[in-house]
Order: structure tokens, then C-alpha cells, then sequence
């Protein structure tokens, strides 16, 4: 009898988890069930697969998400973070484990007990970011712990991002995740981090002014901003005495310094609805945000509000995304600042067929070993290969779909409500991961951390 895996959601993200599981069917006796309340979405190949069942799910159904997790033997949830719960129950009652992307919501993390209780495996944050970054973090640590060494210092940046052979935009960047979480990235509260032995925060408004820059072999030069809460981890990865703990996410250079112009202009706020939004054209969406003027024209206004040149690279970068265009309408019914800024980016940014994306990661750990301060960097680039088989997919799906395989085969064991930071999970899907390309390259730096004899806070 074959075993079966439910995953459920078959969106941007499944195409590489999709395909592995699909390659692996014959020879490990697999039997995949991809729930999705839209069939018809799922591509031919996997419909026409004898391996393969594609069902509709609509997980409020009740009647339809329990028989499909009855007859699964583990299931993979692919939905947004909120959407887990009442799958993740279901798996409790009828004792199926489960493998998820997305990060350990309160909800979830209160099934703990029981999830222990029945020795399930509940499987989060094993994706990309988070995930690899758990895995590739832990296993330096562990390292670096193993040989007496203490940590010191901890920074980690992802960036999803184009590669440079579709990078064609002033901005050098296109959409390969949400458009939404990159629009609202930063929202919600100051970003907050631990520095030399100090907590630091930066409000919002100022965010995209306070960038680390760093480079990549190759690659060239990169900027990160910080995320809102860099602290998250302390206690998970051992890390309550370190002195520097920093997460940020990795942009081309430039990128922050302009995208800052649409946070002073008020175009990234969700918090109201404008009125007749559906009916306003790009050009009056600009207005909206400039004052009154009976002679100036919305250029000008611009230019005079943001404080740049005409000969300026941002108003050039502003010209691009067509944001003076008088016929282009949002189209989109009581929408938010947000939300229309997001249909004039779409516009710009979505990647075309042939299309490659690039995922970029980078660590810095710092650490004191016998007496003297040392300093490991890491970083690991994937490039993707066109629009549906992006490197996001891969470094997203790809970890799922590994770990789902040694749940089934009985390697990853210890139960619980978990996220990936025990050699029991990391080290083996770290040595797969290698096989699929995704590869850290490390090597020793001078230690740029903490000096106790400097002045500075």
C-alpha cells in the first residue's frame, strides 16, 4: 500500500516541492494528494500522473479537509500561517504528522503537549526564510560550540531578489513572493535588535535609511534593512549572551533609499480606505499624497515635496513605475494606500516567463575560541530558472518536501511542535540540500563585533 502525502495549497511555492515528491514516488512507494480549491490551477503533469490524486479542498469544509487528512499517512499544509489550525487539529485527532512553511503561530504552538502526548512530528518554519536559515545558522553554532568556542555575535540576511541576467529595472527588483508582505514589509512596530551590548530600535519611518551593506563573491554588493524583531530566536538558538543579534533582509543597493519615498509619501499605509479607488488613475493615486496646487503639475509637486533633482536617479526610478500615467487605473474596489501601490508595482515587477530569480543568503557569526575573537561568514546564492520553477520555490519547497520524506522514514523522530534547529533534523537535509545546489560557502573573517575598550553605544 502506498504512502500517502496530502499537500494541501498547490500554489507559487509547490512547483519544486511537487516535482521531488513526484520523483521520489516510484522508488520510496509514494502516493501524493494535492488539495487545492482550485483543481483546475494544478498543472497537466500532475494530474495525469498515476502517482497522483488532485482533489478539491476547500479546508472551511469540514467533511472534505478530515476525509483528506483520514487518508493521508502525513500531510503538508502550503497555506498562509492563519490557515494551519484547523488542519493541524485534524492531524492531532486522526495522529498525522505535519509539515509546515510557514513560522509556529500561538494556536499551534499551544497543541504542543499534545502533540508530544501521541509522538507526532509538527514540523514548521522549514522553508527558506524561515528555515534554511534555522538549519545553516545551527549547524555553524553547534560548530563553533562543539570546540569550546562562545558566541558573540549573530547576524542573518535574506533576500529574495532577481538574477542579474533578468535584471532590467532601474530598481533591480522584481516580485517573487508576495507582493503584499513587500509592500507592508517593516509595518507593525519598530524594528528591534541587539547591538554590542546594547537594544536598539528604528522606527518605521526611518527604516529604510539604515542599511548594512555587504558583499558577495561574484555577486557584487548588497544592503539590508532590519527586520521588526531580530530577538525572536535568542532563546531558540542558545544566544541569550551574545552581544549582536541582527536579521535583516538583503535588497540591490539603492533599492531602500528609493522604496523610502513611498513610505515619506504615505503610499505604503494599509490603515484606511480611499474613496472611488477603483475608478483613480495612477496619476491621481500620486496626487493624493501632494498638496494642493492650481498652477504646479503633479511632477512638480513631487519633485519639490521628496527634495530631488529632475537629473536624479530617483525621479527616474519613479518614472518607470508609470506613477504619472493618466489612463492606467487601479481598478481596485475600496482599496488601501497599500493595496493600490501594490497594483502599480505588479504592473512593473512581475516576472516574465523566462524570467530568473536569485535567492541570497548571508551570516555573520562572531565568537570567542581559547582567548582570541574569531569571525565566520557564510552565504549561499540560487538562481532560478524561469517564472514557475523559481529559486524561491526551491529553497522554500525543496525543505519541505525533504523533511517530509524522513518523517515518513521514521529519521526525524522526536516529537513536538518544533522548528529545525536539532542536528536530528538539520544535518541531513542540509547534506541533500547540497546535492539540489543549495550550498553555504564559509570562510574566516577578521571579528568586526563588539570591542569593550570602544566608546561607542
Amino acid at each position: 500500500m502506498p504512502r500517502n502525502i496530502l499537500v494541501v495549497g498547490a500554489g507559487k511555492s509547490t512547483s519544486h516541492l511537487l516535482d521531488y515528491f513526484i520523483d521520489k514516488a516510484e522508488e520510496r512507494d509514494l502516493h501524493i494528494t494535492i488539495g487545492d480549491l482550485n483543481p483546475e490551477l494544478v498543472p497537466q503533469e500532475f494530474r495525469s500522473h498515476p502517482r497522483c490524486s488532485v482533489i478539491t479542498l476547500d479546508i472551511f469544509i469540514e467533511d472534505q479537509r478530515v476525509i483528506a487528512v483520514q487518508n493521508a499517512d502525513i500531510v503538508v499544509s502550503m497555506l498562509p500561517a492563519h490557515l494551519h489550525i484547523n488542519i493541524a487539529k485534524d492531524c492531532l485527532n486522526f495522529k498525522k504528522h505535519l509539515v509546515t512553511a510557514s513560522y509556529v503561530s500561538d494556536a499551534l504552538q499551544e497543541l504542543d503537549g499534545e502533540v508530544r502526548q501521541k509522538g507526532l512530528v509538527f514540523m514548521n518554519e522549514i522553508g527558506l526564510d524561515p528555515g534554511i536559515d534555522h538549519m545553516s545558522a545551527m549547524h555553524v553554532i553547534d560548530g563553533i560550540r562543539e570546540k569550546g568556542g562562545k558566541m558573540l555575535l549573530f547576524e542573518s540576511f535574506t533576500g529574495g531578489l532577481v538574477a542579474p541576467e533578468s535584471d532590467t529595472n532601474l530598481w533591480n527588483y522584481k516580485f517573487t513572493w508576495n507582493p503584499r508582505n513587500v509592500v507592508l514589509a517593516g509595518q507593525g512596530g519598530a524594528a528591534k535588535f541587539y547591538q554590542e551590548g546594547t537594544y536598539k530600535y528604528i522606527p518605521y519611518h526611518k527604516l529604510f535609511r539604515r542599511t548594512e551593506f555587504m558583499e558577495i563573491e561574484g555577486y557584487g554588493t548588497f544592503e539590508a534593512y532590519a527586520n521588526r524583531d531580530s530577538l525572536k530566536y535568542r532563546e531558540a538558538y542558545g544566544l541569550k549572551d551574545a552581544l549582536t543579534l541582527y536579521r535583516g533582509t538583503m535588497r540591490r543597493i539603492g533599492f531602500s533609499k528609493a522604496w523610502n519615498m513611498f513610505v515619506q509619501l504615505g503610499m505604503t499605509d494599509d490603515s484606511y480606505k480611499v474613496e472611488n479607488s477603483e475608478n483613480m488613475t495612477y496619476r491621481e493615486f500620486t496626487n493624493l499624497f501632494l498638496p494642493y496646487s492650481p498652477t504646479d503639475s503633479v511632477e512638480l509637486k513631487l519633485r519639490h515635496y521628496l527634495k530631488i533633482d529632475q537629473d536624479d536617479i530617483m525621479w527616474n526610478k519613479l518614472e518607470e513605475l508609470n506613477l504619472f500615467d493618466k489612463d492606467k487605473k487601479i481598478g481596485l474596489k475600496n482599496a488601501s494606500p497599500a493595496q493600490m501601490l501594490q497594483v502599480i508595482l505588479e504592473d512593473s515587477w512581475t516576472l516574465d516567463e523566462d524570467d530568473k530569480d536569485m535567492i541570497v543568503m548571508y551570516h555573520k557569526f562572531g565568537y570567542e575560541l581559547n582567548g582570541k575573537k574569531e569571525q565566520i561568514d557564510s552565504n549561499m546564492v540560487v538562481i532560478g530558472e524561469n517564472r514557475r520553477h523559481t529559486a524561491m520555490a526551491k529553497t522554500v519547497g525543496l525543505p519541505v518536501a525533504i523533511a517530509t520524506l524522513l518523517i515518513l522514514d521514521k529519521v526525524i523522530t522526536t516529537p513536538g511542535v518544533q522548528i529545525p534547529i536539532s542536528k536530528e533534523v538539520y544535518k541531513p537535509i542540509l547534506k541533500e540540500l547540497e546535492q539540489h545546489g543549495v550550498i553555504f560557502n564559509e570562510y574566516k573573517v577578521p571579528y568586526l563585533g563588539y570591542n569593550p575598550d570602544s566608546v561607542a553605544g
